[in-house]
């Protein structure tokens, strides 16, 4: 059986940064128990999770620095942020929970720009959006999966949901800056 060849280099890059993305969250499957435990409060789980979230940040504005972004695009991507602060101030949800938001958004974006890179070659590639948040939520899902045989996680349907609006909310950021960008160019 011939392997799917990759459209382009860029394609071949994005794929091999999911793979990683995915196999560091699965590697942490057996961990995870032990890392919390060496925690010993929340304040200093959430202030990993801050920092975490600072370095993204200061990634996607190096990123922006670099392209140039225009008024519109600093407009959505500040609509985002507040949108993700949003989700972590209002939903409540607790620090080991947040990580969801960080681990399968990083997943969702680097698919669906790895989906939308094979489109833009001229590959057949229905949905890209849709097709990155099923797949991101079934790499979730087998997450789940496999924690209900680990004695010391628990298989949590929540989660899968947490994995899911984190693909949601990554892919739909995606599609609004590629929005705000062919809009600018456009005009």
């Amino acid at each position: 059986m011939k392997m799917p060849e990759f459209s382009s280099p860029r394609e071949r890059r994005l794929w091999i940064w999911t793979v990683a993305a995915v196999a560091a969250i699965y590697s942490t499957i057996p961990l995870a128990g032990s890392l919390i435990q060496i925690m010993p409060d929340d304040n200093q789980a959430g202030i990993l999770f801050v920092v975490a979230m600072l370095m993204i940040g200061a990634a996607v504005l190096a990123e922006g620095l670099r392209i140039r972004l225009s008024g519109a695009e600093i407009g959505i991507a500040l609509g985002i942020v507040a949108v993700y602060l949003l989700a972590i101030v209002r939903l409540g949800i607790s620090v080991a929970e947040r990580s969801h938001l960080i681990e399968y958004g990083v997943v969702a974006v680097f698919i669906h720009q790895a989906l939308l890179e094979r489109a833009i070659q001229g590959r057949h590639v229905r949905a890209p959006a849709l097709l990155a948040i099923l797949t991101t939520t079934m790499i979730g899902v087998l997450d789940e999966c496999i924690q209900f045989f680990m004695p010391n996680r628990v298989f949590d349907p929540i989660d899968m949901g947490q994995n899911f609006l984190a693909a949601v909310t990554a892919v739909l950021a995606c599609v609004a800056l590629g929005w705000a960008r062919r809009k600018v160019r456009a005009s």
